[in-house]
Order: structure tokens, then C-alpha cells, then sequence
């Protein structure tokens, strides 16, 4: 596995940003059949902040070589490994249904 990196002040800028709009959302949502406080614009400017945020973030993970290695991960969900390797003798093939 690689180490850990270091976050260059980009990063911890675009992760505070995306820190804080989520929070607003949270914070905002409204019960369905009501009103929301933000306007429609409001909000629709706040998604493609988000977007655009996540869409940088993605960026500088492939410059470093990253991937999706800070991709979300439920908290029962295992942690890959690396490649799986299947030995070829248990790769097996269905027998084709004649017609």
C-alpha cells in the first residue's frame, strides 16, 4: 500500500469548501412539502460548486497517481487489498444451451 499523503494547501482548501457546503445542506434541509430557505438558484449554485469541487479533487488524485483512493466507503465495507488473482484452473464455463 502507499503512504499517506500529505495534503497540499489546494486540497485542504477544496475539502474545507466541500466541508462547509455540505454542512449548509444539512443544515437547510427542509421536511418534503415545505419551503426551503435558499432559493432554487441558490441551491442549484451550490451543486455545481460541489461538482466542481469533486471534479478538482478527482484531478489532483490522478496527478499523484491516486485513483480513487479516498473514494467514500461504507464503514462495514472492506478496505481492497490490491489486484485479486484467480488461478486459471478455477475459471470454469458453462456448457452452451443447444437450441
Amino acid at each position: 500500500m502507499s503512504q499517506p499523503h500529505e495534503l497540499s494547501k489546494e486540497e485542504r482548501v477544496l475539502r474545507s469548501m466541500r466541508e462547509v457546503l455540505t454542512r449548509i445542506i444539512r443544515e437547510t434541509a427542509t421536511p418534503p412539502n415545505l419551503e426551503h430557505p435558499l432559493s432554487t438558484e441558490c441551491v442549484e449554485d451550490m451543486r455545481q460548486c460541489l461538482f466542481l469541487i469533486s471534479a478538482r479533487e478527482t484531478e489532483l488524485r490522478q496527478d499523484r497517481g491516486d485513483g480513487m483512493a479516498e473514494r467514500p466507503r461504507y464503514a462495514d465495507e472492506p478496505r481492497p487489498q490490491g489486484p485479486a488473482v484467480v488461478p486459471i484452473e478455477r475459471i470454469s464455463r458453462k456448457p452452451k444451451e443447444r437450441k
